[in-house]
């Protein structure tokens, strides 16, 4: 008989991804297989009504944990602790230089005072944190801490919706951070795994496209573009009369009339393409780079068939799809083929999932 001891481990204690989008609840809970190989258990993708979320926003919070509650019951899983994110347009982030060595205490009053200067609310309308990152390029003396601020209503109105459908939130991360913790596991994925490489991470949800330009695992760049699928949704929309459910039911299943390719699809993936050459036309500009060597592409667009491929002939650029589960071993609930045109859109929830192996 084993005994499973994981409860007494807080590293090893079972940990649910949760990605709130703009168009759906994104769940993704992953264990240890060994030999620090990762296994995906499950995950479930649960679409929302349109409207719920609002740039980032909870607009419908009894629709959102509704969804939430359904994708965790699909999910088919025990866990009820969550790890959860903010979008990074609601949380205010600074790195600051403190003195190596000073005790829990001695940091948090540093950071406080440090905060003030920051951010533009009352410290009493916040949730604050920090992590030390490090020593301070300026030399062992001086540490480098980062710190993350957001308005306590962006917190609570995430918690809510998961204490609602019966979870328990244990992290709140940041979105972007979520998903570069999720592309490192893509990283090995392109030669050298990446090294000294210039790389854009480049991830198109239903309204923005999220730009983010790196070098060993560095953020050089990074820019919002008002880009999305729903583009594609409306067209679908006006052309064959649908509802906006309708339109993303007929898109994800490939349902739609002969001519969509052709009159719909194409033009809007040429677009995308367009779009992404005008972002890195923008990296060029405004730093001292003026070459990409890979382009990686996520989020729910990105699962569109070929869209790699005419990325790449109008940009110039070696162009991947995401797929932080590649080197992953996945259990019997999951589908391979799924997972493969799923993988780029749970990047977030990937990334939360992998919180559970934090130190």
């Amino acid at each position: 008989m084993q005994f499973d001891l994981s409860f007494f481990n807080l590293k090893a204690r079972p940990l649910i991804g949760l990605d709130i989008s703009s168009s759906s609840i994104k769940m993704v809970e992953l264990s240890d297989a060994g030999k620090g190989v990762h296994r995906i258990e499950r995950y479930a993708i649960e679409p929302l009504q349109r409207d719920a979320v609002v740039d980032g926003n909870i607009a419908n919070l009894e629709n959102v944990a509704e969804a939430v509650k359904r994708a965790w019951r699909r999910l088919g899983s025990a866990t009820k602790n969550v790890a959860m994110a903010l979008p990074a347009a609601a949380v205010i982030t600074k790195k600051i230089i403190v003195p190596a060595g000073l005790r829990e205490q001695e940091l948090e009053v540093q950071v406080e005072s440090e905060a003030n200067q920051y951010i533009p609310f009352s410290l009493d309308e916040v949730n604050l944190d920090f992590q030390v990152i490090g020593q301070a390029a300026s030399g062992p003396d001086d540490a480098e801490i980062l710190i993350a601020a957001s308005r306590k209503e962006k917190v609570e109105d995430r918690v809510a919706c998961a204490e609602a459908a019966g979870l328990k939130p244990v992290v709140m991360d940041v979105e972007s951070y979520a998903a570069h913790a999720a592309f490192d596991l893509v990283l090995s994925q392109l030669p050298q795994a990446g090294q000294n490489q210039i790389i854009a991470l480049v991830e198109i949800g239903a309204n923005v496209m999220n730009v983010s330009v790196l070098k060993n695992s560095l953020q050089l760049y990074a820019r919002d573009q008002a880009f999305g699928g729903n583009q594609l949704t409306q067209d679908i929309m006006r052309t064959y009369g649908m509802s906006s459910e309708e339109a993303e039911a007929a898109k994800r299943t490939n349902s739609l009339p002969e001519n969509y390719e052709a009159d719909l699809l194409r033009p809007f993936m040429d677009s995308l393409a367009l779009e992404v050459s005008r972002a890195l036309q923008f990296f060029f500009t405004s730093t001292q780079y003026n070459q990409v060597d890979h382009i990686v592409l996520a989020g729910g667009c990105a699962v569109i068939a070929g869209l790699d491929e005419v990325v790449a002939a109008r940009t110039q650029v070696a162009t991947i799809i995401a797929n932080p589960f590649a080197n992953m071993l996945s259990s019997s609930h999951v589908r391979p083929h799924h997972l493969v045109a799923d993988a780029p859109s749970l990047m977030v929830a990937c990334g939360l999932a992998l919180r559970r192996f934090d130190q």
